[in-house]
This record gives structure tokens, C-alpha cells and sequence, in this order.
């Protein structure tokens, strides 16, 4: 008898998705072609398509993965940090030593893997426009919640404090991606700390 014919080895989704987030994070998502996701991936292109789709909802799933494991200590400081300040510190240090962290690409993914792309790309590069902004939106809120409950004066203008802090986060990243080590991001943060009181001061 003939030997039998072996079924055609399964891939494993989860880690084939993870080396996709890994793959947009370092090239970005227009400079990642299809044979870099599938020579990163392990996979065949039709076998791709057949589990995410197309690739702009493959980029979508690796941005929920980034966001589910690299960014979420960003998320939890928010929520789990007694006070506003502690908050924003933790965003600040947490990130100067993952930027820069051994095993992965540096920087951030939600900063820097969508940022120039040309009509073919809009739908990626707003889709993280939209989590930049979101992102701003939850740092806002937890800054209201510091004036709530008296951390923060009245009148102070908690839009423009986010839009600074964000702002910093999102400088860092690009630094690290230039080359910058972990001291160099502290010591930025550092710096960013020192001037809360001048940035969370009332206006008017």
C-alpha cells in the first residue's frame, strides 16, 4: 500500500499573529509587505487570508495584541494608581524602560507604525489616530478625577495637561526607535515630572 498522505500542518493563530505585531511594530504597516507577513508568520498567503482576511484586518488584530500585552501597563497605571501624579508617572517610567526593552522592536507600535501612509493605507493610519486619541482622552479623564477629589485645583486645564503628557509618551517613543537607552527616557521623564505643577496649574 502507498503511505498514507499527512494532513497539512496547522499553524498556530496566536503565534503567528504575535510574529505579525512584531513584524508592523519594527517596519511599519505600509513598508510591511505580504511576504514579510508570511515569512514572519510561517504561513502560506492563502492560509493568511483564510484566518485574518485581508491585511489592513490582520494589522487590526496586532494592534489589539499590542494593546492587550505591550501597552496595557499604560492602561492599568490609569486605573490602579492612587493619584493622578502617580498615574502619569508610571506612564512615563513604565514606557522609558519597555521602549527600550531586549526581545522586541523599540518605541511604540500605536506611535510609530502608522504614521505616513499614503491613500491605500488611510484606513490604519486613522485607526491608530483614533487609539492616540483615546488615549489622550482616558489620561484627561483621569486628570479630572484628580481635581475631583481635590489633587488638582479648579480651574486647572486638564485637556492641555494630557495633551503635554501625551505628547512627552509619544517624543519617547520616537526616541527610543532613534536610539535612545532607557537612562536617556528617564531622565526625560524625570524632567517632565518635575514640571507637573506648572503644567496642572489653574489657568485664568
Amino acid at each position: 500500500m502507498p503511505p498514507a498522505r499527512g494532513r497539512p500542518r496547522a499553524f498556530d493563530r496566536d503565534i503567528a499573529l504575535a510574529r505579525a505585531m512584531e513584524t508592523f511594530w519594527e517596519y511599519g504597516y505600509e513598508a510591511t509587505s505580504m511576504t514579510d507577513l508570511t515569512a514572519a508568520m510561517g504561513i502560506s498567503s492563502p492560509s493568511l487570508y483564510a484566518a485574518f482576511g485581508s491585511k489592513e484586518r490582520l494589522f487590526r488584530e496586532a494592534v489589539e495584541l499590542y494593546e492587550r500585552t505591550a501597552g496595557e501597563p499604560v492602561s492599568r497605571a490609569l486605573v490602579e494608581e492612587p493619584t493622578a501624579y502617580d498615574a502619569v508617572a508610571a506612564m512615563l517610567r513604565t514606557n522609558a524602560r519597555d521602549y527600550t526593552g531586549p526581545g522586541h522592536p523599540t518605541g511604540c507600535m500605536i506611535v510609530l507604525s502608522a504614521l505616513n501612509c499614503s491613500e491605500s493605507g488611510a484606513g490604519a493610519r486613522d485607526h491608530l489616530a483614533g487609539i492616540r486619541r483615546d488615549g489622550a482622552d482616558a489620561l484627561r479623564a483621569r486628570l479630572d478625577q484628580g481635581v475631583r477629589e481635590g489633587e488638582l485645583a479648579p480651574g486647572t486645564d486638564t485637556g492641555s495637561a494630557a495633551a503635554f503628557y501625551t505628547a512627552v509618551l509619544q517624543g519617547m517613543s520616537v526616541q527610543a526607535r532613534d536610539g535612545a537607552g532607557r537612562a536617556e527616557l528617564e531622565r526625560i521623564a524625570d524632567r517632565a515630572l518635575a514640571a507637573w505643577e506648572a503644567v496642572t496649574a489653574p489657568t485664568g
